[in-house]
């Protein structure tokens, strides 16, 4: 009988990647898990690569929650926890006698420029600045650094993430105080939260706003199609390299607020400029870039492979997650 495939699940607590282990257990892999606490933590890197020793893939979602104020202290530790924690599994598998042969490593879409005018796919896409982009370029950077010929590696640019997680509570939070309208960037008191970050921190160091009144896109997907997407990678070993993890069919601002309105039963939901967001940001304790930069991404690559998402439009989506 052929052994019982393992699969390495590092940031296993997470939503998503709580996900992921219920997942790959239902497939039938052994998990072994990776955290800051648990049976393999980050401090002890013979454990770590004896985890990954032997293992047929491996899946990375470490790494400090981005919905929080962008402190200094929070900015760098959204930078070292994915980072670090990138270095430390490529070295495990680096030293591995038996390497995974695939290693999915969470990324996100917001490496893409703010873009109103054109959608971005892996091939074509435009990099942008700042924060957000500073973080993702090094976090990819470690990933895919130095030859590790046995294993394919996979940056997964997801998306914002519709399920049990925090940006979804955050946009249903919104909706529920009555500010269910559109978000519209505007001018605000200028600061630094945003500014680039790392070896080469990018971007002009002040906060941009764009005159988009509220029809920046919202590029998202569904829970269910992150599992799906993630198995059929698994599946297909032509997929290697940055993969979009979004909808084929992201929508605008306005939009999701409508449908969010609908799907809570709040009848009415106030415009929210900038003025208003900035201080109900800081009381939720995250960020305005959540809800104001257009993220116009598509999956180019999953799509030209042959996936088929389960939850390709957002009514459904969300009307799934809020009967969940």
């Amino acid at each position: 009988m052929s052994q019982t495939p393992v699969a390495v699940v590092a940031g296993a607590s997470g939503f998503v990647g709580a996900a992921i282990v219920r997942a790959l257990a239902d497939d039938g892999h052994v998990v072994r898990r990776i955290g800051r606490s648990g049976e393999v933590t980050w401090n002890d890197p013979a454990a770590i690569a004896h985890a990954v020793d032997g293992s047929s893939v491996l899946v990375n979602m470490a790494g400090k929650s981005v919905n929080c104020r962008y402190t200094d202290v929070n900015r760098d530790e959204i930078l070292r926890s994915r980072v670090d924690t990138t270095s430390a599994l490529r070295a495990a598998v680096r030293s591995a006698a038996a390497p995974p042969a695939l290693w999915l490593n969470a990324s996100t879409a917001t490496i893409y420029r703010h873009s109103t005018d054109r959608p971005n796919t892996e091939a074509d896409g435009e990099l942008g600045e700042g924060f957000s982009v500073d973080v993702a370029r090094n976090w990819e950077r470690e990933l895919f650094a130095g030859d590790l010929p046995h294993t394919r590696r996979v940056a997964l640019r997801m998306a914002i993430v519709l399920g049990d997680g925090p940006a979804t509570k955050t946009l249903v939070t919104l909706t529920r105080l009555g500010l269910g309208g559109p978000q519209i960037d505007s001018p605000w008191f200028p600061h630094r939260r945003y500014r680039g970050i790392g070896p080469s921190p990018t971007g002009a160091g002040r906060a941009e706003w764009h005159r988009t009144r509220g029809r920046q896109k919202f590029s998202w997907i569904h829970l269910d199609d992150v599992i799906g997407a993630i198995r059929f990678i698994r599946d297909h070993d032509d997929l290697s390299g940055p993969v979009n993890l979004a909808s084929p069919n992201p929508s605008d601002n306005r939009t999701l607020m409508r449908t969010l309105r609908e799907s809570v039963g709040a009848p009415i939901g106030l415009p929210a400029w900038r003025w208003m967001l900035e201080p109900a940001m800081w009381a939720l304790r995250t960020e305005p870039e959540l809800v104001l930069k257009s993220r116009w991404v598509l999956p180019a690559a999953l799509v030209e492979a042959g996936y088929t998402f389960e939850y390709p439009d957002l009514s459904a989506a969300i009307k799934n997650v809020s009967a969940r």
